[in-house]
């Protein structure tokens, strides 16, 4: 799967985060040539860590809000592909530090935007943004990518303005060369490796690994729940369509699972504790739920008829893959279980996408 990458120089940002680690892994499996740029991981345990990547990578420590190391580190190792994912990630970090999410978030897309614009070698960018860029009205249906932009927390405000830049680019510089830009939204992705504060699996896990009770803020918050590979492997596609200079494909696209994913975080909960094979729940309701919305859906319509992408893993599925990792990591190769993973889910595309 995926051979266009073979050989080719691939730069990533945010790499040693979660979804920037496994994006990492699964294009080392191809064959790819990795330029990492991110700040320092934030845990001894995340993937990126535990899977030994610094050492298969070429690996670059800097903050996306400095154009000029930047757009340096991207003129020297030349490469013909970028994936941007370096962000502040988390709304209720937003809500401490709007400042610096807002700086990481906007003007770092604008600085990578820039130095790809300036770059004699890189042929497409991918910004990797969220589904919480749109001005989420609580509705039943998955938002399209045509909906409104919003955001009434400065994280989602962050993202969505960086939607605006994207957008602003694509119609001023980028309408008529061959340089290709896109965004991708999905959010509420789970999976090994993952021990990001306040988010509801790793909040699970440490609970579980210290015999504690699980604490669920929000119990009736609902989300698109998908392994990171589901989105990865869309981000993936796509990039294969823009090395092979298709301009159709230019634009925004949603990333999710289908409506059968759509839990509420106790249910998931749930489902999390019967995977693990233990534990207990409680919950402390109106713990910060004015900073979150409770429900929230994608329409990925688009990728499944324009890009022949579809998501392959049910709910049971996807936490299944997700507990996997963290009931063995500390007695495996996490590089090597990870490939093994990402096998097993290469082998279902091909299974699930021949019917």
């Amino acid at each position: 799967m995926f051979e266009i990458y073979q050989n080719k120089k691939v730069f990533i940002t945010g790499h040693t985060g979660f979804k920037g680690s496994w994006l990492s892994l699964w294009l080392l499996k191809i064959g790819a040539e990795i330029i990492g740029y991110a700040l320092d991981p934030q845990n001894e345990k995340d993937n990126y860590v535990l899977a030994e990547l610094e050492h298969k990578i070429k690996d670059f420590r800097n903050d996306i809000r400095d154009y000029t190391k930047l757009a340096n580190v991207i003129n020297t190792e030349q490469p013909e592909i970028i994936f941007h994912l370096a962000a502040q990630p988390l709304v209720l970090d937003s809500y401490k530090d709007p400042h610096y999410t807002i700086e990481t978030n906007t003007q770092g897309t604008a600085n990578i935007i820039e130095a790809f614009r300036n770059s004699e070698t890189v042929k497409a960018l991918i910004v990797i943004t969220t589904d919480k860029v749109y001005q989420n009205n609580e509705r039943e249906w998955g938002y399209q990518e045509t909906d409104r932009l919003g955001g009434k927390d400065p994280y989602s405000a962050s993202k969505a303005a960086a939607e605006l830049l994207i957008s602003s680019y694509q119609k001023s510089f980028f309408n008529n060369n061959n340089k290709l830009l896109v965004s991708v939204r999905a959010g509420n992705v789970i999976g090994g490796g993952d021990w990001s504060e306040n988010r509801i699996v790793p909040d699970c896990i440490k609970a579980l690994e210290r015999s504690e009770r699980i604490i669920i803020r929000n119990p009736h918050a609902t989300r698109p729940w998908q392994h990171v590979l589901e989105p990865l492997g869309g981000y993936l596609l796509l990039g294969e369509k823009l090395l092979q200079n298709r301009s159709e494909f230019v634009g925004a696209w949603n990333f999710g699972p289908y409506l059968s994913n759509v839990i509420n975080v106790k249910e998931l909960v749930k489902k999390v504790i019967i995977a693990y094979g233990m534990g207990e729940y409680i919950i402390q309701n109106n713990m910060n739920s004015q900073a979150e919305a409770n429900f929230l859906s994608l329409d990925i319509t688009k990728a499944i008829n324009k890009l022949s992408w579809k998501p392959l893993l049910n709910i049971d599925e996807t936490i299944d893959f997700t507990i996997e990792w963290y009931k063995n990591y500390n007695s495996t190769n996490v590089f090597n279980f990870c490939h093994n993973q990402i096998t097993k889910y290469e082998e279902l595309w091909k299974l699930r996408n021949k019917k």
